[in-house]
Order: structure tokens, then C-alpha cells, then sequence
């Protein structure tokens, strides 16, 4: 494929940086998925703006470069990282404790994302239950875990954004358990903010096709199901129906979570912040 799939190199002057008084090294922000993609750009994006962060994911490595990536950047905050496993009940609790040691606990961005491509019929059940495990039940027990330390917070403010779809709006075919998960999150972000009292809100990132891995690596399984060119899949799945005739940067996302977790975005709360390039709401 061409270069236009390809992410630009994560650079300072494309992250959105806010004038917050909670943007410090004393408040922290826990990033999932944070080793590569959306969820590092994040991680990094919001170091930028001088949070302190708990990195984690199951890719150490990973991990480590999006470390590397923070100090090229010569980020105002912190980016330390948290190796787990986000199937593991007692990893996922620790990841939050890992947190909630650095300073206080305010923000959560929970990004970490797979994908499987198949028909219902022929889905492997435990990818599907890996999938639920990886992308709703984890972003609901980090939720759970996460809120007492918020309420902690002398001000209760905090905020807990969830990494959703145009695939939590409507559905395609081949990816039943893509869209369980993320029409799920937007129940689970409803819920948080049921229950934030205002304060401690919750909102949704809501996008189209961005240039990460998760993307890229479906292209494949997509043309051999659908019987098309891999080019084709770009050009008339993925973007056929969006006015804007591009993919979106990983940066262009992880701005979104740092408006949405920032007091410019107060009246956000179980909301959703969708980012299409016109998918959703527009036809020919």
C-alpha cells in the first residue's frame, strides 16, 4: 500500500496544547493500548500538556519507544509505563494502583484495541471473547477501580474517555464482535456518567479510520473476504462513504481526548466527540 496509510512521525506541533490548571505532573492520566498507535500518541499528547502518565500494555518494547518518543519531544509531563496484561483481572487492578501511586488519579483514556474479520457464522468464539475481554471488560473494570481515587481528588473533577467508532454507531459486515464491544462502551460511558455527579464525567471518541496498526493490518483480511483489492478496501470501504477522503492521524485522535478530558469540555459528559470525515452523517 502507498504512503498515504502511512502515519506521520508524531511531532510536538501537531499536539493540542490547553491552558488547564489540572494539567500538572501531580495528576494522572492512565493510557491503554499505549505502546504503539492511537494509544501512544495519547499517552504523549498528554504528557505534552503536563500530565503525568501510566502508560501501559502488554508490549514492553513498545512501551519503551513511546517513552523515547515523549523525551524526543521533550514533553512538560511524565510517561511512566505499567506492562500488563488487560485480560487479567489482577493486572488490570494494578494497573490502577500503579497510577494512583504517581499522584492523584484524574483522568482515564481507555484506547487498547484488536480486530478480527469474519462472518458471523465462522467467528472464532474465543476471539470474540477475547475481544469483549481486551476492549469493554477491561475498560469497566479500570472504570471500577479508577473512580474511588478520583472521588479522592479534592475537587472530584476527573474524566474517563472511551476509544469508540463510527463502528459503536452503525454496523458493516465481518466484524460482529468489533461492534459488540464498541456499541458497548457507549453504554459503560452513559453509565460512568450517570453516576459522576457532574464532576467526574465520561465521554466517547468516536472516528473513523485512523492510520494505525489495528487498520492497517485488517486491509488483507478485508479484500480476501470481500473478494477485492486491497485497494479497493481503502478506497471504497474505508473511505467510500466519508466526504474527507483521507484517514486520520493517530495525533489528530489523541487531540480529541486531551480536549475531552480538559475543563474546555465540562459540558461533555456521556457524550460522544465523533470525528468521521462525514461518514455518519451524510449519503449520496
Amino acid at each position: 500500500m502507498s504512503d498515504d496509510i502511512t502515519p506521520a512521525e508524531l511531532s510536538r506541533d501537531r499536539v493540542m496544547e490547553l491552558d488547564d490548571d489540572h494539567f500538572t505532573t501531580e495528576n494522572v492520566a492512565i493510557v491503554t493500548g499505549a505502546a504503539s498507535g492511537i494509544g501512544r500518541a495519547t499517552a504523549v499528547a498528554l504528557a505534552c500538556n503536563g500530565l503525568t502518565v501510566a502508560a501501559t500494555d502488554v508490549d514492553e518494547e513498545g512501551l519503551e519507544e513511546t517513552v523515547d518518543r515523549a523525551a524526543d519531544l521533550d514533553v512538560s509531563g511524565e510517561v511512566e509505563t505499567v506492562v500488563a496484561d488487560l485480560t487479567n483481572d489482577d493486572e488490570v487492578a494494578a494497573i490502577v494502583e500503579a497510577a494512583a501511586d504517581l499522584g492523584q488519579l484524574r483522568y482515564v483514556a481507555n484506547i487498547a484495541g484488536v480486530q478480527h474479520i469474519s462472518p458471523i457464522e465462522s467467528f472464532p468464539t474465543e476471539k470474540f471473547d477475547f475481544m469483549l475481554d481486551v476492549m469493554l471488560r477491561a475498560p469497566f473494570l479500570i472504570t471500577k477501580h479508577a473512580l474511588p481515587h478520583i472521588r479522592e481528588a479534592s475537587d472530584g473533577i476527573g474524566a474517563i474517555g472511551n476509544m469508540c467508532s463510527l463502528h459503536g454507531h452503525i454496523a458493516t459486515q465481518d466484524k460482529v464482535a468489533y461492534h459488540t464491544v464498541k456499541f458497548g462502551l457507549r453504554g459503560l460511558t452513559q453509565a460512568t456518567a450517570a453516576e459522576g455527579e457532574g464532576t467526574l464525567r465520561a465521554f466517547t471518541v468516536s472516528t473513523g479510520y485512523v492510520k494505525t496498526p489495528l487498520v492497517t493490518n485488517q486491509i488483507p483480511d478485508t479484500a480476501a473476504e470481500r473478494g477485492i483489492s486491497e485497494r479497493e478496501v481503502v478506497e471504497d470501504v474505508m473511505l467510500g462513504q466519508a466526504r474527507v477522503k483521507e484517514m486520520m492521524e493517530p495525533v489528530d485522535v489523541a487531540n480529541l481526548f486531551v480536549l475531552g478530558i480538559s475543563g474546555y469540555a465540562r459540558h461533555l459528559d456521556g457524550g460522544d466527540l465523533t470525528w468521521d470525515g462525514g461518514h455518519l452523517y451524510t449519503y449520496e
